[in-house]
């Protein structure tokens, strides 16, 4: 089941995300850090109610979240279609105990759901560009890279932003 997070659902979700960050680094995967993600951003999900969990047997394994917001980093990129009408897709995370089971794939098709439903024209988001993983899983979702940004408090290398006209 998907649905919007809540604060009682945080302490699962940083939990998640840095076992995510442990698995990343174990990988030779410099993604995600002690800054990045923390419990700050996610409050500020919450409370603006696009964060999304998955839950299995009633336990979270994963969030993402899916916002119309455009951040200014992202002002620089040349994106394919107009600056409206889009999604932001930020923190996907799957518990590493569940990874290669489909669930990301189920929160990314949630989102294209969400888009379909609410008449947008395009989704949008950014990964490192040192995860060969992530960059190979969204461009079989029908995602192009467009450009890059760079984050310095998380890597001196660049992230790539992606786009999937919808």
């Amino acid at each position: 089941m998907i649905r919007k997070a809540v604060k009682k659902d945080l302490s699962r979700i940083i939990e998640i995300t840095k076992s995510c960050a442990a698995f990343m680094i174990s990988q030779n995967i410099f993604q995600w850090n002690e800054h990045y993600p923390n419990i700050e951003t996610f409050e500020n999900d919450v409370q603006n109610e696009n964060l999304y969990v998955l839950e299995l047997n009633q336990k979270i394994i994963g969030c993402i979240v899916i916002s119309s917001f455009m951040d200014d980093f992202y002002s620089k990129v040349k994106w394919t279609t107009p600056n409206d009408k889009n999604l932001y897709l930020h923190r996907l995370a799957i518990d590493p105990d569940y990874q290669k089971k489909g669930y990301a794939k189920q929160l990314m098709n949630f989102s294209f759901d969400f888009a379909s439903k609410n008449n947008i024209v395009s989704i949008r988001l950014d990964t490192f560009s040192g995860n060969p993983y992530n960059n190979i899983f969204y461009a079989k979702l029908g995602f192009k890279k467009l450009g890059k940004i760079y984050f310095r408090k998380q890597s001196d290398k660049p992230f790539y932003c992606f786009e999937k006209i919808m």
